[in-house]
């Protein structure tokens, strides 16, 4: 049976790729901050849910101990676009800093510090999966686009890194994905008309559309894909 981590894993994209591995019958655990809502989603899921911070380095050192001691896949999904919970303050720049460090830190840092310390507990042929944006390829969304694309270049190293244990590292990139809370409920149906023009198939992502992709990408069928952004926007964005 593997052990399966999915940080951020109480909603949204996160939830569905932990009911995905659960329902293929893996050991899964998720982590987030908020401990009511990793809980309710455990006991849907019937799964395991260690609560913390995956961007502050003291609370993931502090949680390793609640964590499998073995590990086959890390999925990173933590994180989110915090320039929407913040009210910016024109060019002061301790606050321009301070939106970017925010979103750097949930989007990259989480990323980094629990695959960092989960490293040791890669089985062989372990996979990781973090999940990046569109936003990363010039879409815009400022400092946000901007820490999903240094994701994609940590993942390249990373891979580089890993890549003799043969663990695998890749990034699943989603465009517009409904049913998440991402956008704080302050998506018009205008936004999301204007973003759906702009795919091939002519219509939103969902969370299980990501999830699916994730799964795929932790088979043993995938064994040879590394290193690589896959992208999952109906075509809004095409990567070649």
């Amino acid at each position: 049976m593997r052990e399966i981590v999915v940080t951020g894993g109480g909603t949204g994209i996160g939830y569905a790729v932990a009911a995905a591995f659960a329902a293929q019958g893996d050991r899964v655990t998720i982590t987030g901050r908020r401990e009511h809502v990793l809980k309710e989603a455990a006991e849907r899921l019937g799964v395991s849910y260690v609560p913390f911070n995956a961007a502050n380095p003291v609370a993931v050192g502090e949680a390793l101990d609640l964590l499998p001691a073995r590990v086959d896949v890390l999925v990173n999904n933590a994180g989110g676009n915090t320039n929407l919970d913040r009210v910016p303050s024109g060019d002061d720049l301790m606050d321009v800093a301070e939106g970017w460090w925010a979103n750097l830190n949930a989007n990259l840092l989480s990323a980094v510090l629990v695959t960092t310390a989960l490293a040791p507990r890669l089985a062989e042929q372990a996979r990781i999966i973090t999940i990046g944006s569109i936003a990363a390829r010039g879409t815009g969304s400022g400092s946000y686009g901007a820490a999903k694309a240094a994701v994609e270049a940590w993942t390249a190293d990373l891979a580089a890194e890993l890549g003799p244990r043969g663990v695998t590292a890749n990034v699943v990139s989603p465009g517009l994905i409904l049913d998440t809370e991402f956008f704080r409920g302050r998506l018009t149906e205008e936004g999301v008309r204007r973003r759906v023009e702009g795919t091939r198939n002519g219509r939103a992502g969902t969370p299980e559309d990501v999830a699916e992709t994730v799964c795929f990408l932790a088979s043993p069928g995938a064994r040879h894909i590394t290193g690589q952004v896959v992208h999952v926007n109906g075509g809004a964005y095409l990567g070649r």
